[in-house]
């Protein structure tokens, strides 16, 4: 990009405002729709390479179908493979506090438990609390760059099992609620996939850590050394350094890179109601630095619709 411009000069840099170093801008000035032109719609998606995660303030006028023709300018739509779609919609899944599974605080990348999981996630705040929940985003590909030499080789060289039957109850505030709607909906179909500890992204190039909390086990490791060595790679990726937080309102909308970024929505807003709702976009399966994709044990890959 230039110095003044993005591409095409659709979006002026004067209205990309960086809040943090390492990742995260807010666009100014654009209402989000599909109906953008095909030249706006390329400099989102330059802006978004570039930072990771971007957001964008006052979209209020949005509905779901509208945050579906949006999100179709980026990529072709994807439901959650076990949650499904809300409304009659084709991709959006809500994420209700009040409801069983609507509080996402732990560290993750969107449906790591599938091999082409999601390339990108546009996340719509409806309902927002006067205070909490916000949402922070970590940068993986920096996270790489900042292991040491010797750590980085072997992280090349790992591969990890992640599935959507993690132990819930680690959850120290699980409600029973969340338990039920565990069991009986995200787990109703179980997806292991054996994904590169290391991707190279597709676009761009940049290795970045494949982790988060759907990282069952690290192949070839005991259980213990597995946690370990998880734990020890997973600090990089959330050191606070490395993170973008943002402060929700309501009409609000985050839009990540699902492959070189993880997040977490801050659980601190007690009883009040938030609401949240995401489409995801269908992604590449992965490829680790040794050129290798990743595979499927159970379950299938998500179908595009």
């Amino acid at each position: 990009m230039s110095s003044t411009t993005t591409i095409d000069n659709a979006i002026p840099r004067a209205d990309i405002i960086k809040r943090a170093a390492r990742l995260g801008a807010e666009i100014k000035n654009i209402r989000l729709s599909g109906d953008l032109s095909d030249e706006v719609v390329r400099a989102i998606n330059q802006v978004l390479l570039e930072h990771k995660v971007i957001f964008f303030r006052d979209q209020g006028h949005l509905d779901d179908a509208e945050q579906e023709r949006f999100a179709v300018r980026l990529g072709k739509l994807v439901p959650h493979p076990t949650v499904g779609a809300i409304n009659g919609t084709s991709s959006i899944l809500e994420l209700d506090s009040g409801r069983g599974g609507g509080r996402a605080d732990q560290w993750h990348t969107d449906v790591t438990f599938v091999d082409a999981y999601p390339k990108i996630s546009v996340l719509r705040g409806v309902v927002i609390p006067p205070y909490g929940g916000d949402t922070v985003w970590s940068n993986t590909a920096a996270a790489y760059l900042d292991l040491p030499a010797p750590l980085r080789k072997l992280a090349d060289e790992l591969w990890a099992v992640h599935s959507n039957a993690y132990d819930y109850a680690v959850k120290s505030r699980a409600t029973e609620a969340d338990r039920k709607h565990f069991d009986e909906v995200f787990t109703g179909t179980i997806y292991e996939t054996e994904h590169p500890v290391v991707r190279v992204h597709p676009i761009s190039g940049e290795k970045s850590l494949l982790l988060g909390h759907f990282v069952k086990r690290i192949k070839g490791y005991s259980q213990a050394d597995s946690a370990h060595l998880f734990g020890l790679l997973q600090s990089h990726v959330i050191r606070q350094e490395n993170t973008v937080r943002w402060r929700w309102q309501a009409g609000d909308v985050a839009i990540w890179d699902n492959r070189s970024t993880q997040h977490y929505a801050i659980d601190d807003y007690g009883t009040q109601d938030r609401v949240v709702r995401r489409v995801t976009l269908k992604g590449e399966v992965p490829v680790g630095a040794n050129g290798q994709r990743s595979q499927t044990i159970k379950g299938a890959e998500i179908v595009g619709v």
